[in-house]
């Protein structure tokens, strides 16, 4: 029990550590202000996958909660320690692997969300509404999943009357790179006007479902694909669990020898990870205009 504690320990002092080193990195320029490029992308996760009131300290503590837990329940039921502080270290990752999750299902709602809401400020353009006013009724009429941030866009409006500023609280809200084109165009025409704004505004509609179209189709044959190869990774873990619930295999994992296994097992299975999620992945639009 000692041990799971100290590697729990350890786990935290780590996180707490990377964190850190994070959060002192080097300030890099984006969009004309500045953003941290350590702790600055585990904020962007976190806003991306629609948890803007969770900061990257909390993650971190989840982590180390997440690791403990994983590791005295696998002490528990194995009574190894060598075999707990595996599932630790795998504990720990429980936290950013959901955060992940909650960002890529947030993507493919919000994808399927823009082109409605591109089309609704084309009606109200063309309606005549300002452009504040135009983007304010999205919070009425536009989809379920972005009422919530349009309608705290017009609460901004209506309180300050920067449409810029509030276009830019908007943007980071949304943290989306569709988002962050849509507010760009509408800070162009607020800017220097044009007639072309409708014109615009249509094509960008007919786009975006032809890009969400083709990429629910691309996303569903990758979908077997994915799950298949987690499986493959968590099986060998899966018959250790239940291999280590016999006592004459667990003499053999508190080992010098069989820790060294384990480990060696679990740096394959993190290398085979990764290795997998980088070919199945799809190319992810970058925010360029953030």
């Amino acid at each position: 029990m000692g041990a799971v504690l100290g590697l729990a320990f350890g786990c935290g002092l780590l996180l707490l550590r990377r964190r850190r080193a994070g959060g002192g990195g080097r300030p890099v320029v984006a969009g004309g202000r500045l953003r941290l490029a350590g702790a600055g992308r585990r904020a962007e996760l976190l806003r991306a996958a629609g948890l803007p009131d969770v900061g990257p300290a909390q993650l971190a503590g989840a982590q180390v909660v997440a690791a403990l837990a994983a590791g005295v329940v696998a002490y528990v039921v194995t009574g190894s320690s060598s075999v707990a502080a595996c599932f630790g270290v795998f504990g720990s990752l429980g936290p950013v692997a959901l955060v992940r999750r909650l960002r890529a299902a947030r993507a493919r709602d919000l994808r399927a969300a823009w082109p409605d809401v591109v089309d609704n400020l084309t009606s109200a353009v063309r309606a005549g509404m300002s452009l504040p006013e135009a983007v304010g009724a999205i919070a009425e009429r536009g989809p379920v999943a972005l009422r919530p941030a349009f309608a705290r866009f017009a609460v901004d409006y209506r309180a300050t009357g920067q449409f810029l500023l509030c276009l830019d609280r908007l943007k980071d809200e949304l943290a989306d790179p569709v988002a962050d084109r849509l507010c760009e165009a509408l800070r162009v025409a607020r800017e220097v006007g044009g007639t072309d704004l409708g014109r615009l505004l249509r094509t960008l509609s007919a786009f975006l479902r032809e890009d969400a179209r083709i990429r629910a189709e691309l996303e569903t044959r990758q979908g077997w694909t994915v799950n298949a190869a987690r499986l493959a990774v968590a099986a060998p873990w899966l018959v250790l669990l239940l291999l280590a619930t016999q006592s004459a295999a667990l003499e053999v994992f508190d080992t010098a020898s069989g820790r060294v296994l384990l480990a060696l097992g679990g740096g394959v299975t993190v290398v085979a990870y990764r290795l997998m999620m980088r070919i199945g992945r799809l190319p992810v639009e970058p925010r360029v205009l953030a």
